[in-house]
C-alpha cells in the first residue's frame, strides 16, 4: 500500500486572492505574479483508486474538477468513498452543500461536529439515503477508505466563529478541533490544518512521522493587525504562528519528521510569495509551502 495525498486547496478561509481584500498578496495573485490558492482541503488514498477528502471547502467543485483521480469513472460512479471534517469552520463544511447531488459517501466527524451540522437544517440537503453520517470517537482507529485507516485526536483550538460566545477559549482541547492520523501499510501521516499550539503530548504523537501537513495560517501572531486587515491576533483565532520562540518552526525542531508541509495559509502570509525572506526561512528549516495540486506519495 502507498499513501497518496493531494492538496486540493492550500489557503485558509477566503482563499488567495480573497474576494474583498486588496493586500499585497491578493493583488499579486490577481495579477498572476504569485499562484492563486483555493481553500483548505486534501484528498488522500491508500491505493490510488479509493479516495477520501479531508475538509469540504467552498471551492470543492473546482478542486475536484481539476483532480483527475476524483473524476467520475461512470455515469454516477466516483472514486470518492468518504469525507472527513476536522472542525465546524465554514471553510471546512460549506463544500458539503456542493456534494449534495444524490451521491453516496460516508461523512466522518466527531459527535460534537456532527451535532453542529445536524443543528442546521440546510445540511439536510445531504440525503440520509445517500450520505451516511458516521460519528467517530477520538483516539479510535477506523477505515476511512479501502487500504487507508484514520484516527482523530484532539488538538488545541476553538469553536467556529459563528458559535463563539462572550468568552472565547482559544486553546480548548476536545472534539471541536481535531487532527487526523493516516495509516497506509507502514506509512504514518498527519493532517492538522488548525492548531493553537504544539503541546508536549501532540509533539510526542507526531515524532518520527513520515508526513505532517500542518497549520501555516500566519507567519507572525500580529500579522493581520500590522497589515491593517483585522484586529485579531493569530492566537485569538486559534492558530499557532510559524515564526517566534513559540511558533511551529521552533516547536517542530528535533521531532524527526521526514516531510513537513504548511497548509491553510492566510492570504496575508508572506510565505505565499516565493521570493520572500519568510519563504526562504521556512524552506531552509526543511519545510515546504503547500500549493494547490501538490502531490505526495509515500
Amino acid at each position: 500500500m502507498t499513501l497518496h495525498a493531494r492538496i486540493l486547496g492550500a489557503a485558509a478561509g477566503g482563499g488567495l486572492p480573497q474576494w474583498n481584500c486588496g493586500c499585497t498578496n491578493c493583488n499579486l495573485a490577481r495579477a498572476g505574479e504569485i499562484p492563486a490558492q483555493t481553500q483548505s482541503s486534501v484528498a488522500v488514498s491508500g491505493n490510488g483508486r479509493d479516495w477520501a477528502i479531508l475538509n469540504a471547502s467552498p471551492d470543492i467543485r473546482e478542486q475536484m474538477a481539476r483532480t483527475p483521480e476524483l473524476h467520475p469513472t461512470g455515469l454516477r460512479d466516483l472514486p470518492l468513498r468518504s469525507v472527513l471534517v476536522t472542525n465546524g469552520d465554514i471553510d471546512h463544511v460549506a463544500g458539503l452543500l456542493v456534494l449534495r447531488e444524490s451521491q453516496n459517501f460516508t461523512l466522518f466527524a466527531t459527535l460534537e461536529i456532527h451535532a453542529v451540522l445536524g443543528a442546521n437544517p440546510i445540511f439536510d440537503a445531504l440525503r440520509p439515503d445517500c450520505v451516511t453520517r458516521a460519528p467517530v470517537a477520538l483516539d479510535t482507529p477506523f477505515e476511512l477508505a479501502p487500504d487507508l485507516s484514520a484516527q482523530l485526536f484532539a488538538v488545541p483550538g476553538k469553536v467556529p466563529l459563528y458559535l463563539e460566545g462572550a468568552e472565547v477559549v482559544t486553546d480548548l482541547e476536545g472534539e471541536q478541533t481535531v487532527g487526523v492520523e493516516l495509516r497506509a501499510g507502514k506509512t504514518r501521516a498527519f493532517y492538522i490544518p488548525g492548531c493553537a499550539k504544539l503541546t508536549p503530548a501532540l509533539a510526542a504523537r507526531l515524532k518520527g512521522a513520515d508526513l505532517v501537513m500542518f497549520d501555516g495560517t500566519l507567519w507572525s501572531d500580529d500579522e493581520m493587525i500590522a497589515a491593517g486587515l483585522s484586529a485579531k491576533t493569530g492566537r485569538r483565532m486559534g492558530h499557532i504562528s510559524i515564526s517566534g520562540p513559540e511558533g511551529s518552526l521552533a516547536a517542530f525542531e528535533g521531532l524527526g519528521i521526514a516531510k513537513r508541509i504548511f497548509v491553510h495559509m492566510n492570504n496575508s502570509n508572506p510565505v505565499l510569495r516565493p521570493d520572500s525572506q519568510e519563504r526562504a526561512r521556512v524552506e531552509a528549516a526543511g519545510w515546504m509551502i503547500g500549493q494547490d495540486g501538490m502531490e505526495v506519495r509515500l
